[in-house]
């Protein structure tokens, strides 16, 4: 998803304002009405608009679900979600993030089952694809709150540059090539998709 600069707060008829000095919590970001274009994060309670992402974005980024789903269900190993799914990383003020696609292992998920609202925890994995929009800097904060707050793993997808940057907490990135095999590791145990598989697309 395309990462907008600017930051704005919402009063509580759901419009948007600049920047002012009210902030937004995780619930009344949820409940604030779909105006059927942007999708939204939430940073220390302020509100950071999401464009639509290009063609590529998209067809990497199905890719990637694809793969990562194929491996998780034939295991059993949790829950795969999609881009508009909130995450909520901190609160007060809150914080919520929204990956590309994001994992959460059946022994995270609350015993009453997938939450309708925000999930109220880190995913295990989260992926980010680059768009031709985003922001580097933003993209790079956002990998940065996924480690802070609990994500085990960020795979940072390049769709042009044709390569996948893996973070970890404590550790330094992998970078990995097209020519190169990307793997689950502890996250997901046994996953292996070759990256040329990702990213050549035949006419």
């Amino acid at each position: 998803m395309g990462i907008a600069m600017t930051m704005y707060n919402v009063p509580r008829d759901g419009k948007l304002m600049a920047r002012g000095t009210d902030t937004l919590t995780a619930d009344e970001l949820f409940r604030m009405p779909d105006d059927g274009f942007h999708r939204y994060e939430l940073v220390e309670g302020r509100l950071l608009v999401m464009t639509p992402a290009g063609g590529l974005h998209g067809a990497v980024g199905v890719r990637v679900t694809v793969a990562i789903s194929a491996h998780v269900d034939q295991h059993h190993l949790g829950v795969v979600v999609g881009a508009d799914t909130g995450f909520i990383l901190a609160t007060d003020p809150d914080t919520v993030r929204a990956p590309d696609v994001a994992f959460v292992s059946w022994d995270r998920v609350p015993a009453d089952g997938i939450p309708k609202a925000f999930w109220r925890c880190a995913p295990d994995l989260a992926v980010e694809v680059l768009s031709p929009t985003d922001v580097r800097r933003e993209v790079d904060e956002k990998i940065h709150d996924y480690l802070l707050h609990g994500v085990k793993e960020v795979w940072f997808v390049e769709p042009s540059a044709r390569r996948v940057t893996v973070h970890r907490p404590g550790q330094p990135p992998q970078v990995l090539n097209e020519t190169e095999t990307l793997n689950g590791g502890d996250v997901l145990p046994g996953f292996r998709y070759p990256l040329s598989r990702l990213f050549v697309f035949d006419l």
